[in-house]
């Protein structure tokens, strides 16, 4: 099984992510990947971090204070951060695992090429994975699985039917869901 999630900013997509990594966490499976959160100070966004879901370690993915690295509006992407928590934790995912959850494939993760190379070695595998996915990157993935959109309007039915489908009889002893 390969979820996308897609949408607009703001609809909810890591929101459904997270919730739904609780479910699988509360089921019993080993979950691991990577989410970014937004970094508030002030009630003002300033950052994006990565958080290794399994370890909970985490670093900088992106920040207005970052001097170096690619820009992305007002941020500046902190590659060899990113990839010091990203990298592992997918590598763990994928050995270790049941399912994976990744967010998001979006552009300023696009920036790392090692990240690149895993999300394709990811979804070559027959790992279960759940991907908030940036509509931008929608035609390039679409061909690996199922593609999701995440609206205001849905966002809390979407985790709801999640929940419903792990509490019933489609996970198997591998750990292999059908959604």
């Amino acid at each position: 099984m390969k979820l996308f999630l897609t949408g607009k900013p703001g609809c909810g997509k890591s929101t459904v992510l997270t919730k739904t990594i609780e479910l699988l966490k509360e089921k019993g499976l080993n979950v691991g990947g990577i989410i970014t959160p937004e970094v508030r100070v002030g009630g003002k966004r300033t950052a994006f971090a990565v958080r290794d879901v399994y370890s909970q370690k985490e670093g900088t993915l992106a920040s207005v204070e970052q001097k170096i690295g690619p820009k992305l509006g007002k941020y500046r992407v902190d590659i060899k951060s990113f990839e010091k928590v990203a990298l592992p934790a997918l590598d763990f995912a994928l050995k270790n695992c049941d399912i994976i959850g990744i967010d998001e494939i979006g552009r300023m993760e696009w920036f790392s090429q090692k990240f690149r190379e895993k999300i394709y070695e990811i979804l070559k595998s027959d790992k279960n994975v759940i991907v908030c996915l940036h509509r931008d990157f929608i035609n390039k993935f679409k061909k690996y699985g199922e593609i999701i959109e995440v609206t205001v309007q849905n966002r809390e039915s979407l985790v709801d039917l999640f929940k419903k489908k792990l509490s019933g009889p489609g996970q198997n002893r591998t750990g292999t869901l059908t959604l």
